[in-house]
């Protein structure tokens, strides 16, 4: 009997364990969520390692029902616990006409060219646009430090609404930016202006042909990096629930493909949000239902871990429908967003992610 691919190569990490296990100079433990405060909850956590500390931004709450508090920075010595370090873009400060005081979704930064970049996603909050939907476009900051201050450089960096900007610089010293929006973006950006060299274009649509059914319901949150000459892109679909999908390019402005025909990692849920499937024509999908107790894990970024290899860093959010044997009591915290971490590993021409995990994980090294 043949013995499928994918299970071969979570036995040789399983092995591989067992093998540092004998003689581990270094041990990391987690438990996932990390985080468990709704004073700290995010959505779209993106990590950052400078020094011996990990930096965290993202998506504060509210998320959905109108202007949020700004760009909140948390900063934890050991991945585990984490405290907020300050407000890298305070709200409560901006001007009543500030272009860019609405909802501050999905913000990263990246350290390229010895500065740190701040992309955040917003628009202008006015009477007639409570939400700051209408002008909600990308927006790039430079500072010196990870902490900031933060200067704005250029902004809205596109003319029409645009979401989940992340930034990849290749060997060459090129940088891109890439996007979603009603599918995903791209272009070359020149980072001390802010300005686009290429125009943005969109490569990729929830609906374009030969798109498998977990991508119909919409795609977002980009992020991108190159592995042995090959540009790999780990975007986010929300038609199950949250997983995170894989494509490849011999270049980084594509042609993008599907390096997988399924998600690398997530959580499926039939009885989470029908009414978007009923709305986006596709709640007829057929699919089992994940085993764990999360409704949403995605919106993935990459950073260096504590073994100095590549970890993924997204939001977990507990099921409320979450089945036996998992509690049907919910603290506080479990109502909200949380920090969620897994270490990936890339074997036969994929990056893999093992989870999501619930329960305590050990990593020696």
């Amino acid at each position: 009997m043949r013995l499928p691919t994918t299970f071969l190569f979570l036995m040789l990490i399983y092995a591989t364990r067992l093998s540092a296990q004998d003689h581990p100079s270094h041990i990391f433990k987690y438990t996932n969520p990390i985080t468990r405060d709704t004073a700290i909850s995010m959505r779209d956590h993106f990590i950052i390692r400078v020094g011996p500390k990990w930096y965290c931004v993202g998506t504060s709450n509210p998320v959905w029902t109108g202007y949020n508090p700004g760009v909140r920075l948390l900063v934890s010595p050991d991945l585990i616990h984490w405290k907020q370090q300050g407000w890298l873009i305070d709200a409560s400060k901006l001007q009543a006409d500030c272009p860019y005081n609405g909802r501050f979704w999905a913000t990263e930064i990246h350290y390229i060219k010895h500065k740190y970049w701040l992309t955040i996603n917003s628009g202008r909050v006015t009477p007639e646009d409570p939400k700051g939907m209408k002008t909600h476009s990308i927006w790039l900051f430079c500072a010196d430090s990870v902490t900031g201050p933060y200067k704005l450089v250029n902004g809205p960096l596109t003319p029409q609404y645009n979401n989940d900007a992340t930034l990849f610089e290749d060997d060459d010293g090129q940088t891109y930016l890439y996007c979603s929006g009603n599918g995903l973006f791209q272009a070359k950006i020149d980072l001390p202006t802010g300005k686009l060299i290429t125009p943005i274009q969109k490569f990729l649509d929830k609906r374009s042909p030969g798109n498998p059914e977990w991508m119909f319901g919409g795609i977002e949150g980009p992020f991108v990096i190159k592995h042995e000459g090959v540009y790999y892109m780990f975007f986010s679909t929300w038609t199950r629930g949250y997983e995170v999908g894989l494509l490849r390019s011999p270049s980084p402005l594509g042609p993008w493909e599907l390096a997988s025909k399924d998600p690398i990692f997530g959580t499926r849920k039939k009885g989470y949000r029908p009414e978007l499937g009923a709305a986006g024509g596709y709640a007829n999908l057929q699919f089992q239902d994940s085993e764990d107790p999360y409704c949403e894990t995605g919106h993935n970024a990459l950073f260096e871990g504590p073994d100095g290899k590549l970890w993924s860093s997204c939001h977990y959010l507990m099921y409320a429908k979450r089945p036996y044997p998992y509690s049907q009591t919910f603290e506080d915290w479990e109502k909200t967003p949380q920090l969620g971490i897994e270490p990936v590993y890339f074997g036969n021409g994929l990056f893999h992610i093992c989870g999501p995990t619930w329960t305590e994980q050990v990593i020696t090294y």
